[in-house]
């Protein structure tokens, strides 16, 4: 009974943030253009890694939102490297976090705790970018050289038309006679395609987001989420609170805390009085900030998103650049912490809840009623139309 009631309180923190991480997923589908992530995110390479670190480090996404937001960047063209730095910093960090953080932990650890959470991700990402995989780099990037090929095949000025006499030259002047298959390079044309664009109101977009939310993004993502949420509820449940205390600090007791982190289903906000707990109870703070690095990076969740988009074999570069990253800062920590005197002063008196708690229930009654409409259409259908998606 027990388990069942902290799986339901974390069914009810996780779901505003969740679906706050489809609905901008849902944004980034129908608004962000895709060229815009080719050019900032497509390539493999450190730049581009330390772009979608910045840019996921700000946002307020916990670890159950951030896994749609990241799908929704991978699957509109960011690539392996990006979207990992990105899955990476949006969860251990925060403009939410960093302002908890300041609160229950002091100022030192509101600083460090975000360059930690950027060095990881940019870390973990390159890792799992210089993961060399022909099938998938062949699957991915062959349509848009086709696509790019054709494109500029089609705006050509060269005389390719000889070859197929039976067509006209797309970038002919002369009139067509369909008025259907007009020139792609024509100034009537482009002005044609900006009239119809403009035609589609914010409305039909905003209903577009909203149902590759709820529809295909949410089925590709429930299982891993429902399965994160019950590792986290066993480990609420039957790892006692006082489990730490027993480790101390140093080296030791950051392994133990990466290891008993690993199943947790916890956002940067939500682990900060977690932290500030253990800190009091009289953990080090390098193994406190490796618990705030580790806790919401390496979910059950986020690894089985990581395993089936990126590759089962993106999971240890994954782990290696988080936890190795996590580890070094927490040991640099006690360090300064050791050696210049530093305080690092948890305020638990200073508890607040981010949101209500009526909006904690609503957005979990939506969540609830998205997954069982998924439960209801996927034994709806046929099996045939289940073969033929297959």
């Amino acid at each position: 009974m027990e388990l069942l009631t902290n799986f339901g309180q974390l069914f009810l923190i996780s779901a505003p943030w969740l679906l706050l991480g489809l609905f901008i997923a849902g944004l980034i589908n129908v608004y962000l253009p895709k060229d815009f992530l080719n050019k900032h995110l497509g390539e493999e390479g450190f730049l581009t890694t330390v772009k979608a670190a910045l840019i996921g480090a700000p946002m307020p996404l916990c670890s159950c939102g951030v896994i749609p937001a990241a799908l929704g960047l991978r699957r509109a063209g960011a690539s392996k490297s990006a979207t990992t730095a990105f899955l990476v910093s949006t969860p251990e960090t925060g403009v939410d976090s960093i302002t908890v953080s300041y609160v229950l932990l002091g100022p030192f650890m509101a600083i460090i705790r975000p360059i930690a959470a950027i060095c990881s991700a940019i870390v973990a990402g390159v890792l799992v970018g210089s993961e060399k995989k022909p099938i998938e780099v062949t699957a991915e990037s062959l349509p848009e050289k086709n696509t790019q090929a054709a494109t500029s095949a089609c705006c050509s000025t060269k005389a390719k038309v000889e070859a197929e006499p039976a067509k006209t030259s797309c970038c002919s002047t002369k009139a067509v006679a369909e008025p259907v298959k007009k020139s792609c390079c024509a100034k009537t044309d482009a002005s044609a395609l900006n009239t119809g664009a403009t035609t589609q109101s914010h409305w039909a977009k905003f209903s577009q987001a909203v149902a590759y939310s709820s529809t295909s993004l949410l089925a590709d993502t429930a299982k891993w989420l429902l399965i994160g949420l019950f590792f986290a509820a066993l480990v609420q449940t039957f790892v006692p609170e006082n489990f730490f205390l027993q480790w101390g600090n140093g080296i030791v007791a950051m392994v133990v805390v990466i290891l008993v982190s690993i199943p947790m289903y916890i956002c940067a906000t939500a682990s900060t009085p977690i932290a500030a707990g253990l800190l009091l109870s009289g953990v080090s703070p390098g193994a406190v900030l490796v618990f705030m690095l580790a806790g919401p990076a390496t979910n059950v969740a986020t690894l089985g998103i990581v395993a089936k988009e990126l590759g089962k074999r993106a999971i240890v570069a994954y782990l290696v650049g988080v936890i190795g990253v996590a580890v070094l800062f927490g040991l640099l920590t006690d360090y300064l912490v050791e050696h210049y005197g530093i305080v690092v002063a948890p305020m638990l008196g200073e508890h607040h809840e981010i949101l209500p708690e009526w909006f904690m229930y609503m957005t979990s009654f939506v969540l609830a009623g998205l997954l069982l409409r998924l439960v209801w259409k996927h034994f709806s259908q046929p099996k045939h139309v289940h073969a033929a998606s297959v």
